[in-house]
């Protein structure tokens, strides 16, 4: 099973872009969706890899972004946001499969 990158690019960008404060609020409710997705499918692919530790952490983010219960927490987003670029981007080489060769 080879593993996609995009989706976690994808979403490091918009964590990014994020913290831009002139976005809409749509944007936000888009993000969460986006967010939600990639760290749920990350999650996933460190159930297959057998990485405990990952399944926790991007479950837990998973749920702090959760579009349907959403946590209100104001000004912490941009601080969570931040936290969560790190995440996925660490994650992108952190669940890495190698190839047989």
């Amino acid at each position: 099973m080879k593993r996609i990158w995009l989706p976690q690019a994808i979403a490091s960008g918009m964590l990014l872009w994020a913290l831009y404060p002139g976005n809409p609020s749509g944007y936000y409710t888009l993000l969460h969706w986006v967010c939600c997705g990639t760290l749920i499918y990350q999650a996933y692919q460190a159930v297959n890899l057998k990485r405990q530790i990952w399944v926790w952490i991007l479950g837990i983010m998973a749920l702090v972004y959760n579009p349907i219960f959403r946590l209100h927490l104001g000004e912490l987003w941009s601080a969570i946001n931040i936290i969560t670029f790190g995440i996925v981007v660490v994650s992108i080489f952190t669940l890495k499969i190698r190839d047989k060769k």
